[in-house]
This record gives structure tokens, sequence and C-alpha cells, in this order.
């Protein structure tokens, strides 16, 4: 069966639907698959090795590597084949965490909770000093947002969001009256560099030998509506409501996901004019320099959650960059940060800690692998299916949640398909990414080694069956996106079928390339059909997401384990189907984003001011060429009429096309 270049959905979707049944029926390697999983699961073994052994597993760490080591010789015992490890230049060291040691010894005793901002540096051993409180001046809110602490990396609000009506009930105390008038918050004015300069003379006597807490205690906010474990059926029942995972709705609307990196921030303010004054990253970057400078021993931010929730997400440049040198730093608790930042601040009693930080940095982490296995196919056996999910994390805890359980699902499902020996026509690949919380690193470097992209397709290009995410906690798959036209989602929902007595409900289709969130968006980068999971929250916004509560505890295994299920089946439908999942045709193909500047392939490792980047970097739309409107839906078509695309020529400067 060959799909024509157009078709109706109806058609497609009766055309692709003869060709998975035609494999030995999904109910009954289903219920293989099901008995398999009950009575010889490794899925929380492997979660456990991963885990407690090897976590936590920062890009570029000796932490990864042994995890890396201990995957690919696993998989070798458990039969997969190909099993190794392939490179990708990260361009920065490796960095981890050994020791830390935080302790308030006057006027009070007690053990403090921190954890170590990642890339930087030591303490040289023990240090003690008083705490001083550094508040420089801010400029008004979104002028610029950004600077050091744990606010910055790859991450981002996941998960969708709060719905209208969730927000309203936070804001609701559940008393009546409503209680008082909430403090009116100060509104910070532009910084001038004159304001700066004074405020840093008002303490350069102070901060020699001294534990800087950088930053005012933050007042977290009562949550009177905590978030439930599972969403509502109604939420997942709705066609197209929160079934997309990895990419978003249309081309016009594709910035969906976690979000993009954090960063500096940039000089504009909230309502995209020119920022007056000095911007917040400009502020900390001199700071950072002065307390260096002048001889302090350590900088502490309040991590701003409750209930001793320490999110640390941030890369610190790397501490790369002369111009922006890092202290020793740490993210506290909320609430020892408090106590101390009150004694200080309200009492004027000196509080002194003695701290101990040892970090390391490899400079062999600059070139970083990714770990891939096979099981090969047979008359097919040159196409391929892919899942996986990324194995790195970051430092606050083992990355159990965000994902190592990813990655779990994606080798349970291989080792299913493997012990039950079932015939697979196309080849089944997994890969298990590094660089992923640094910016999706490691999956679109592989993507543009192996496959290219619409544009400029690599012969591989053409015969990637599909790739298949889990990337959003513990929960089972309850809904997906897929990258491509309606008939691609269509043929992933044959297989999810089989999955609505576990709430599985709908899969849609997305045409948004914009890279974002999770791996799966480096395929929909390319013109790929990348599959994305959505799970229900349980505790991963609120807990888990890269914080020190990220750990073995925290999976849940009965979901887990139906995940691994639900891929393995989805892998065996796609590897045993006549024809590949479908793509947009290359005259309806969504062109990739605008470029964003920077660093990226062109700029040969080095970025401005000659700090090293990470020569690695999404598709996009060359400069001066505006992107083509396309229709939506796409049309569907086999990957021989999916590529190569033409886009439309570069206009001349200040030329409209």
């Amino acid at each position: 069966m060959t799909l024509r270049l157009t078709c109706t959905l109806t058609a497609c979707s009766l055309a692709i639907l003869p060709a998975l049944a035609q494999a030995p029926s999904l109910a009954n390697i289903n219920t293989q698959l099901r008995e398999q999983e009950t009575k010889d699961s490794q899925l929380m073994w492997w979660l456990h090795e991963v885990t407690d052994v090897y976590g936590p597993r920062v890009t570029g760490s000796p932490g990864l590597r042994a995890a890396q080591d201990f995957a690919v010789g696993q998989m070798v015992k458990w039969g997969f084949s190909n099993v190794h490890l392939e490179a990708w230049n990260f361009n920065h060291p490796g960095w981890q965490n050994w020791d830390l040691q935080a302790n308030a010894i006057s006027p009070f005793q007690q053990p403090l909770n921190v954890r170590a901002v990642a890339w930087t540096p030591g303490s040289n051993g023990p240090v003690q000093g008083p705490v001083v409180v550094v508040e420089p001046p801010q400029p008004p809110a979104g002028a610029g947002r950004g600077g050091r602490g744990g606010g910055g990396g790859f991450g981002g609000g996941r998960g969708g969001g709060l719905t209208p009506e969730e927000l309203a009930a936070i804001q609701n105390p559940g008393s009546a009256p409503p209680p008082m008038p909430p403090v009116v918050a100060r509104e910070n004015k532009p910084v001038t560099q004159a304001d700066l300069d004074s405020y840093l003379a008002s303490i350069k006597d102070k901060v020699r030998g001294a534990v800087i807490f950088y930053g005012p205690h933050v007042q977290v906010a009562e949550n009177f509506v905590p978030a439930p474990l599972r969403r509502d059926e109604n939420s997942w029942s709705q066609p197209g409501g929160r079934g997309r995972r990895g990419g978003a709705p249309t081309a016009a609307a594709a910035a969906g996901g976690r979000g993009g990196r954090g960063g500096r921030g940039g000089a504009t303010a909230a309502d995209g004019a020119p920022a007056e004054g000095l911007t917040a990253a400009e502020v900390a970057q001199q700071v950072n320099k002065f307390l260096i400078e002048n001889g302090a021993l350590v900088k502490v931010t309040d991590a701003g959650r409750a209930y001793g929730v320490i999110a640390q997400q941030s890369s610190a440049g790397y501490n790369e960059n002369p111009n922006n040198p890092n202290l020793p730093s740490l993210l506290m608790g909320n609430e020892d940060y408090g106590r101390i930042y009150r004694t200080v601040t309200i009492d004027h009693i000196p509080v002194v800690l003695r701290i101990n930080i040892h970090n390391e940095f490899y400079p062999t982490g600059r070139t970083v692998y990714n770990v891939v296995g096979e099981l090969p196919g047979s008359d097919k056996a040159d196409e391929v299916v892919m899942n996986g999910g990324h194995f790195d994390s970051w430092n606050a805890a083992t990355g159990a949640t965000d994902n190592a359980a990813g990655g779990a699902v994606a080798v349970e499902a291989l080792r299913l398909i493997q012990t039950l020996n079932l015939p697979h026509r196309r080849t089944i690949r997994v890969a298990l990414w590094s660089g992923e919380e640094e910016g999706l690193y490691g999956s679109i470097a592989y993507v543009a080694q192996h496959f290219g992209s619409a544009e400029n397709p690599k012969p591989e290009w053409f015969r990637l069956d599909a790739y298949l995410n889990l990337d959003d906690g513990t929960g089972k798959p309850r809904g997906a996106s897929v990258f491509g036209p309606p008939e691609a989602a269509a043929m992933v929902q044959t297989a999810m079928d089989n999955f609505k007595d576990w709430g599985f409900y709908h899969v849609n289709p997305t045409l948004g390339r914009q890279t974002g969130g999770t791996d799966s968006t480096s395929f929909n980068n390319a013109g790929l059909p990348g599959v994305g999971y959505s799970q229900d929250p349980f505790d991963y916004n609120t807990y888990t997401h890269h914080t020190n509560f990220d750990t073995y505890e925290r999976i849940y295994e009965p979901d887990m384990r139906e995940a691994a299920i639900e891929e393995a089946l989805t892998l065996y439908a796609l590897a045993n189907a006549d024809q590949m999942v479908p793509r947009c045709s290359a005259a309806t193909m969504p062109a990739p984003p605008a470029g964003r500047g920077g660093g990226g392939r062109a700029a040969g490792g080095r970025g401005a001011g000659n700090v090293p980047v990470t020569p690695v970097a999404p598709f996009s739309l060359p400069p001066g060429v505006n992107p083509p409107e396309r229709p939506n839906p796409c049309t569907a078509a086999p990957p021989a009429q999916a590529a190569p695309v033409s886009l439309p020529t570069a206009s001349a400067p200040g030329q409209r096309r």
C-alpha cells in the first residue's frame, strides 16, 4: 500500500489500519507484553541502578559517563545489538560536586539545606565567616531579567500550566471574609551605574571573608489548592485537550513545551521598549566581579520554594566567561535562608557559617556521548523506529523523574520485545541522550549527524519511521503529539487505542518545528515524526522537577510499567506496518523557525567575547529568509515525497517578502 501525495483524513486512516493489522494481532501482542512485564519486570531495578548507584548524571561529568558505561554493558547482556556510545561536541568542561557541608555555628548551631550551583568553583577546603546580606538595587520587573543562581539553565514551566480556575483558586485562602490586602510591593526604579557604584562602595569594607547572602528572603505564597496527582479525566478526554506534548498545535503557535533556555536577560523592558538603565544581568555581573575582587568567600541564594525544595538548573555560564566570574555558589532552602536573613537584618546579630564545597572540573567532558542500542529488523531492517529519553540530569538529586524514568521505560520496552522474541520488520533503536538539560544538545547533534533536515536531508532522513519520547515525570502516557499530518497521528493512535483501559485518550498532530521542552522536538525540528507523550503531573512540577526531591522514591511503579508496555506495543506496531508514518509533503512542510542568533554551528565553538559555546544548534531559516505560508493541516505524503523542501531566497536588507 502506497500513500498518495494527497488524501483525506478518513481515506488515509482507513488505508493505514489494515497495514497495522497484517502483523500478528496487536491485541495478542498486548496480552503477551502485559504478562511478561507482570512476571519479569526489570524496570525498577534499572531505575535503582541509574539513580541510586550512578546519580546524579550531569552532562560531561564522571557520574554520567559511569551511568552510560553501565547502560551499554547491561543492554549487551540483554541481547541488544550495535550497542555503543556516540560522541558529540559539548565544548565545555564537565563538572561534579563531590562533597558539600554547610552549618551555622553561631549564634545557633544547625546543619543547613543547600545544593551547589553547577559549574561553579569549590571553596578550596572548609571556610568560615559571617553572613553579609547583599541586596543591590534592582531594575523594574521585566527589564532584562537574568543573572546567576538557580534559575538559569534549560527549563521553565512544564505540563501545560494551571487552568484559569486553578489560578483563581490559589488566590482564595479558603476563608470568608477575605483576608487583609497584601502589602504593596515597592516599585523598583531604573538602576544607573552611579546607583550601583554607590551601593557597592557602601559594602566594600564588609564583604572580605564573608559568606554573601545574595538578595532578600523570598516570601513564598501559600498554596491553598495543592496540585492533584492526576488531572481530571475530562481534561484528557477532549480531543486536542492536554494530549499535546513536545510540540505546538500549529506552526504559528509552535513555542509550546517547557520553554526555552534560561539566560542572562536582554536589554528590553516588559513592553518591549529598550530598557532604561542597567539590566538585572548587568547588575549581577558587576556584583559578582566586585565580590570576588574584594575577597568574599561564598555566595548563597534563596531557593525560593516551600518545604525545603531546592531547584538547581543553572549552568552558571560553565565558569568560562572572565567578564562574568563565579564565586563558590550555593542554593539554600527557603526556610534556612529566612531564619538567617531575619536574624542578620532584624536583630543585627552576626551569624557565622562554616562551609566546605568540593567541586571538580573535567576537561575531558568537552566530548560527551549518547547511548545507542538496537534490535535488528528483518525485511525492512534499513528502516528504523526509535524511542528514547534523556539520560543526563541536574545535580540536586539523582534525576529519577527527570529523566531516568523516560530512559528506563524506553529500554524496558526494547527488552520486552527482545525477551518475547517478537518479530519486527524494521530495526528498533533506543537512544539515551545527554545534554538535554543544557539545551537538547545531544539529540540535536544526533539528528544533524544522522538525518539532516527536510530542507537538506541525508539518506537516513528517509529511513527513520518515528521517534517516541517520554519526559514528563512518573505518570503513564495519557495523550501524545506527533509532528506531521493528521494521518500520522491516526497511525500512532491505532496502536495506543489498545490502552484505553489504562486511560490513554488522544494522539494529536502538531506542526511546530521549534525545539524546546524535550528531545522529540529535535526530530520535529528536522521535519521528522517526533512523538511526545503527555502524562499526569503527580508531583513533578511541584516537588521533583530539577529539585533535591527527584529521587527513586518519587517513581510510581505501576504507571512506569504501563508506559513501558505502551511504548513496546507502539514500536512493534510501527515496525511491522507496511508503510512508514506519513509526513508533511515537501510542498506543505512547515518551515523551520527563525534563527536564534549567537553561537550554534556557525560559531566555530566560540561566542561573544571569545567565550566557548556548544557548536550545536537547531535547524533554522537562513538569515533574511521569511517563512513561507503553509497550510494547516499539512498534506500527508510518504517520506520520499516529503523532502527536500525548497525555501524562498533571502530578502534584500530592508525588503519584505
